[in-house]
C-alpha cells in the first residue's frame, strides 16, 4: 500500500472490525468561537465516570490568533476534569468554563506557547508539575513573576520520565518526548493520564513516540503492558507535510495515523468503538481551516478545536 493510499483508507476499518465496545455518545458543541454546551456529561467526583478534556487551544507556536483565512487557534493547552492544566498561556484563558480556576498545571516544556508563569500565577495555580532538568530555571522564572505580580511562588514539583503525580482523582505519568529547547540539557515531556481503566496518552510535542516513552506508557510491543484507551496527539504537520524541518521534532498527521495503526495491529490500543484519535498543535501554515480538515482528515484522526469538549470512557 503506497503513502497516498493508506492516508486515504486511514484505520477506520481496522477500528471497526477488529475493536469491540459501544459506541460513544456524540460530542456535543457550538460554533468554534463559542462555549460549546454539553448536555450528556455529569460531572464525576473526580473517581469515577469518563476523562473530560477541554482543548483550551490547539495551535502550535505559529498560529496564535485568527489568521488571514479568519481560522481562530489559541496557543495549545488542555484542562482535565476541569480541574487540571497540561500547559497555559495567556492566549487560553478566555476558554476556561466559568467559575473553573484550575489550582494544579503540568508543563510540557519550557517553550512560551506552551509555559507562561505570569499566566498561572494571575489564575491562581498553586501547584506546578515540570522536567526535573529545567526545575532550578523555573524555580527563577516563578520566583521573578511573583515577585512583580506580588503573589505567592506556587509550590513547584520536579519529574524525571516515569514519575507519577496524582491530582484530583487522577494519576499521570510522565514520559520522555521527542522535542528540543534551547536548554540542550531539558528533557521535554509528554503524559500518560489515567483515571480508573481510562488511559489516555497525551502526546505534544513530540516527533512521534520515542521508545522509553512507550514502554513506560505500557505500549511498547517488545513488553508486557496495558493497552491505552484514547490518544491526544500532535499534528503539527498536516498532510504532505513530512519534509518540513520540523519533522525532527513534532509530528504529522501521517506519524500520527501510522502510529494508531500499529498500536491497533499490535492490540495496545482499545478505544470504545468510534472514538476519535483527537489532533491537536496545528501549525497554521502547514494546516488548512478546520472544515478542510473535517472533510480530508482519515479515520479516525479528528482535529481538536479551542472550546472542544470531549470525553473519554474505558
Amino acid at each position: 500500500m503506497d503513502r497516498r493510499e493508506f492516508l486515504s483508507k486511514g484505520t477506520g476499518a481496522l477500528i471497526a472490525v477488529g475493536l469491540g465496545g459501544t459506541a460513544i455518545p456524540a460530542i456535543a458543541g457550538g460554533s468554534r468561537d463559542e462555549r460549546p454546551v454539553n448536555i450528556d456529561y455529569k460531572p464525576s467526583d473526580g473517581k469515577s465516570g469518563p476523562l473530560k478534556v477541554r482543548f483550551l487551544g490547539t495551535g502550535a507556536a505559529d498560529w496564535n490568533g485568527r489568521d488571514e483565512r479568519g481560522e481562530l487557534r489559541r496557543l495549545t493547552s488542555a484542562l482535565l476534569d476541569d480541574s487540571v492544566l497540561i500547559d497555559f498561556t495567556p492566549t487560553d484563558e478566555d476558554m476556561l468554563p466559568e467559575d473553573v480556576r484550575p489550582e494544579v498545571i503540568f508543563y510540557t516544556h519550557s517553550h512560551g506557547d506552551h509555559y507562561d508563569p505570569q499566566a498561572a500565577l494571575k489564575l491562581g495555580v498553586k501547584r506546578v508539575y515540570l522536567g526535573s532538568t529545567w526545575y532550578e530555571r523555573a524555580c527563577d522564572d516563578f520566583g521573578k513573576a511573583a515577585a512583580r505580580a506580588g503573589k505567592p511562588i506556587p509550590e513547584i514539583i520536579p519529574l524525571s520520565p516515569g514519575d507519577k503525580a496524582t491530582a484530583y482523582g487522577l494519576i499521570i505519568t510522565t514520559l520522555p518526548s521527542n522535542h528540543a529547547t534551547g536548554d540542550r540539557k531539558e528533557q521535554t515531556l509528554m503524559y500518560l493520564v489515567e483515571k480508573k481503566d481510562i488511559r489516555v496518552l497525551y502526546a505534544t510535542d513530540t516527533g512521534g513516540i520515542p521508545a522509553i516513552a512507550a514502554r513506560i506508557a505500557g505500549i511498547d510491543p517488545h513488553e508486557e503492558g496495558t493497552p491505552i484507551t484514547g490518544i491526544i496527539m500532535e499534528a503539527t504537520m498536516g498532510l504532505d507535510g513530512d519534509e518540513d524541518f520540523r519533522i525532527f521534532t513534532h509530528s504529522s498527521v501521517e506519524t500520527v495515523l501510522r502510529t494508531v495503526h500499529m498500536l491497533i495491529r499490535q492490540g495496545r490500543y482499545l478505544p470504545k468503538l468510534n472514538q476519535p484519535v483527537y489532533l491537536t498543535h496545528m501549525a497554521r501554515t502547514l494546516h488548512p481551516t478546520q472544515a478542510e480538515l473535517d472533510n480530508t482528515l482519515p479515520a479516525p484522526l479528528k482535529a481538536a478545536y479551542d472550546g472542544l469538549e470531549v470525553f473519554f470512557n474505558a
